[in-house]
């Protein structure tokens, strides 16, 4: 499992761009928190030689799965917290607001500060990212 900024990253399958290519079906890690995301570590090697070979082709777009296969999925996030392809983004995100409220009770039993401090940053962040979820998600049902 990788950790960035504390919260737990989620594995998916999305699109990195590299340079000016722009590389879809990789598997990733992101986090809803800081919005960092990493090729998965499992397959860094096979996405950087891809990505070799198509900046010397000067091509602006390749599909990953197109040249690697990724035999098991599941086997390849078991080490997740959790990934998208069970839940929908939101409820990942209710998922983590509960993981974090779970720890700031911890920081709060402990009189931890600083950590009380990080937990009330990530959930104001994960809450944040619920509401423009939930809200572009009733706009595009309205239009339709």
């Amino acid at each position: 499992m990788s950790f960035c900024c504390g919260a737990g990253m989620i594995g998916s399958i999305g699109s990195v761009r590299h340079s000016k290519t722009l590389v879809h079906n990789v598997p990733i890690l992101f986090c809803p928190v800081c919005d960092r995301i990493e090729v998965h570590p499992a397959i860094e090697g096979e996405y950087e030689i891809l990505v070799e070979y198509a900046q010397g082709d000067n091509a602006p777009e390749v599909d990953f799965a197109d040249f690697v296969r990724v035999d098991n999925k599941s086997d390849l996030f078991e080490n997740c917290t959790m990934t998208d392809d069970a839940a929908s983004y939101a409820d990942i995100l209710k998922q983590q607001i509960d993981l974090s409220l779970d720890l700031f009770g911890v920081a709060r039993d402990l009189n931890d500060d600083a950590w009380r401090e990080a937990l009330k940053h990530r959930l104001k962040r994960l809450s944040e990212r619920l509401k423009q979820y939930n809200k572009r998600k009733e706009m595009s049902q309205r239009s339709a």
